[in-house]
């Protein structure tokens, strides 16, 4: 009789069983196809992966994210990781869990803007812009700036470095190399000067160096990008007349920018900078001249003009004259203007 009862329900035992087992695999088919194959994320997130970053510590970031669509599945996938690439990714809509597990494993990086603006005066400042952005240590990067052995390979020297950097914003990937990062400065730079910009500098008796040192003292002068051409032709006008530059930015970079004003006590600084006491150009920029500088001496305006003041306004505009009574007319209302505002 027992027999015939085990008999009975062994089949159901059976059957039970391979539901189970059928359950269960199904269960682990279903996981791991929606672990490969299926979007785990509802929208767009950037995050870095940095030194010495455990892997919990990146599941942590990206389910705070608020974009996975079913946690399970990332931490699923990214258990079995030891270590992670060390690097800037970004997930999308399209993107799975085990993409995800690839792309850390694997370093598939997505690129960063490195963006250089604002005033850059000093390799320090640059130094600091790039620290601030990119995985490389500042301290790094200005030592690299401010060796003649690792510039010796762009054919510029620490003086000549600012000719080679053209401020904008460069998609790079964020684990690159202080080299990588100038490399790509370098080449940016040479790609800016194209035949017909080389041209443009002919036609103002400059070179494409020459251009950016003008460019810096441009810059040094007025942030108003309107009057910047006309700024570069006073002082256009001046080298072809051999009349010094006379440029306050240039004193004000002999001092290391540390003067709050530039008085005629200033002026005598013996330093090739200081276009006051030696004529012609600078024998470098005194800053990192931005591309509406650069343009701005390139297309600098055709005028008769060979000085200029601040607007006794204090707008940030000039007043420009063709002669030295005209100058020192405008100076003296300036002058005037800053001595009654400096009363109240």
């Amino acid at each position: 009789m027992e027999e015939a009862v085990k008999k009975k329900w062994l089949p159901w035992v059976l059957w039970g069983l391979a539901a189970l087992l059928a359950f269960w695999l199904g269960i682990r088919v279903g996981r791991a196809y929606y672990d490969r194959k299926v979007p785990n994320f509802t929208g767009v997130y950037e995050f870095y992966v940095r030194p010495g970053m455990e892997p919990s510590a990146v599941v942590d970031t990206l389910l705070k994210s608020g974009v996975v669509r079913k946690p399970g599945s990332l931490r699923r996938v990214l258990k079995p990781l030891k270590s992670m690439q060390v690097g800037h990714y970004t997930v999308d809509a399209k993107s799975s869990s085990k993409y995800v597990s690839r792309m850390l494993a694997n370093g598939w990086q997505s690129p960063v803007n490195l963006t250089l603006s604002g005033t850059i005066r000093t390799p320090q400042v640059l130094a600091r812009k790039i620290g601030n952005q990119m995985l490389v240590d500042s301290a790094a990067v200005a030592d690299f700036a401010l060796s003649a052995d690792s510039l010796a390979r762009y054919g510029v020297t620490p003086a000549l470095l600012f000719t080679m950097i053209i401020p904008d914003t460069y998609q790079m990937i964020w684990t690159d190399s202080v080299s990588d990062i100038f490399d790509r400065f370098k080449k940016e730079a040479d790609a800016y000067w194209t035949p017909a910009r080389q041209e443009l500098a002919r036609n103002q008796g400059l070179s494409p160096l020459q251009v950016s040192i003008l460019a810096s003292i441009v810059d040094g002068e007025s942030q108003y990008v309107p009057e910047q051409p006309t700024i570069a032709g006073v002082y256009l006008n001046r080298l072809r007349t051999g009349m010094p530059l006379q440029a306050d930015p240039t004193v004000a970079f002999c001092f290391g920018y540390s003067l709050t004003r530039v008085l005629r006590s200033h002026l005598n600084v013996d330093s090739p900078y200081n276009t006051y006491r030696y004529a012609g150009l600078p024998p470098g920029p005194i800053s990192c001249p931005p591309k509406n500088c650069l343009e701005a001496v390139l297309y600098a305006q055709n005028h008769n003009y060979l000085f200029f003041c601040a607007d006794p306004s204090f707008n940030g505009t000039h007043r420009f004259a063709a002669t030295l009574a005209e100058h020192n007319a405008n100076a003296d209302a300036y002058r005037r203007a800053l001595n009654e505002r400096q009363k109240r």
